[in-house]
């Protein structure tokens, strides 16, 4: 088991990968790293089959001990030469090695709802965890079938906002800095934990980076010219992911997102994308306001899980039980994993929307 942690390197090996997605790259690893985290991609090969594991590992407060997470996005392993017949066995005992070499008890990783292998290459290491469903686009059908699976209400209100607003590029000044308040203003409207928050910063690496091909797509106010909202959309092998948008407030009533989604699935069908992935609800939830409104673009809907690994049983234990007396109690009943980290200010471990709040 090989730790990566070149960049060079890291990017000539996912490359390699026709299933990687932006969310395995070094660029947007080191993007949305935190303080004390380190990026690291681990690679595993034997004969023709090979993995790659891309990691954050972070200190536990208080202790020796680490703990590895995921990136904010869908992640997870990446394998060649995977088929249904697979023994992972050799690759559980490799990175069980590397784990307890390097003290680290538990592992998360958001899982990729496109990759068909993950489950294989992680079959009985921990628990694979359902948390719902994503809408994805078929964008291999023609575009007048993909627009036929649009709810009616969905279609009038597309077709009122074509007469209202003017789909722009917003990878400028002029529109990118208003963005980036608008996002962060329907953040603090919704109550967003601060997982949700990103500096100007990030949003200026993001689209910088040939690695992440992020491009942020603006609406402007026919009538005043006015910016009204904007969405970012990536794009990697065959796959365009809807990552983050906002509105401003004054243009709730006829909310421009949905003319933005349009626009990216038309041009993604005409440039060769075969899916675009809307992503799910708030925790996965199938219920709730944001899955009705993504759904109704369309009823592909994907399977979304994420995988949680003890690696250490006891450690896990003993560190729960300290926990469990220091703060207050601990909600054993959660998706939070890891459990002792529930009230350690770790949003980004709690299975929550990939996508902005606000739609």
């Amino acid at each position: 088991m090989l730790a990566i942690e070149n960049r060079n390197k890291w990017t000539e090996i996912i490359d390699q990968c026709q299933q990687s997605d932006f969310y395995h790259t070094f660029d947007y690893h080191q993007i949305t790293k935190k303080d004390g985290e380190r990026p690291v991609l681990l690679k595993y090969s034997k004969g023709n089959s090979h993995i790659l594991l891309p990691l954050l590992i972070r200190d536990i407060e208080g202790t020796q001990l680490k703990d590895a997470t995921s990136v904010y996005g869908y992640v997870g392993p990446l394998g060649k030469h995977i088929d249904p017949d697979f023994d992972n066995s050799n690759f559980k005992s490799e990175l069980d090695t590397f784990l307890k070499d390097n003290q680290i008890i538990s592992v998360f990783s958001r899982l990729h709802p496109y990759i068909e292998n993950q489950h294989l290459i992680l079959k009985n290491i921990g628990e694979i965890v359902s948390h719902g469903k994503v809408v994805n686009i078929d964008l291999t059908r023609s575009s007048d079938d993909q627009k036929h699976d649009y709810k009616c209400r969905l279609r009038t209100y597309i077709n009122k906002e074509h007469k209202e607003y003017e789909v722009i590029d917003g990878a400028c000044e002029k529109y990118l800095d208003p963005f980036i308040a608008t996002y962060c203003e329907n953040m603090k409207r919704v109550n967003a934990k601060p997982s949700y928050f990103f500096g100007k910063k990030y949003f200026y690496e993001l689209l910088a980076s040939g690695q992440i091909n992020a491009e942020l797509i603006a609406a402007v106010h026919k009538e005043t010219g006015e910016f009204a909202g904007g969405a970012i959309f990536t794009k990697k092998g065959k796959t365009i992911q809807y990552h983050l948008s906002g509105v401003k407030a004054k243009f709730f009533h006829l909310n421009p997102i949905k003319l933005l989604i349009d626009h990216a699935r038309e041009k993604g069908t005409e440039e060769g994308y075969e899916n675009l992935n809307l992503g799910g609800g708030l925790g996965g939830q199938v219920k709730d306001s944001l899955f009705y409104f993504k759904s109704g673009f369309s009823k592909d809907h994907r399977e979304f899980t994420s995988w949680q690994y003890i690696v250490d049983q006891p450690k896990y234990d003993k560190l729960l039980k300290e926990k469990e007396g220091l703060e207050k109690p601990i909600d054993k009943s959660s998706c939070f994993f890891p459990l002792y980290r529930q009230h350690m200010g770790s949003e980004d471990i709690e299975i929550s929307e990939i996508n902005c709040l606000s739609r």
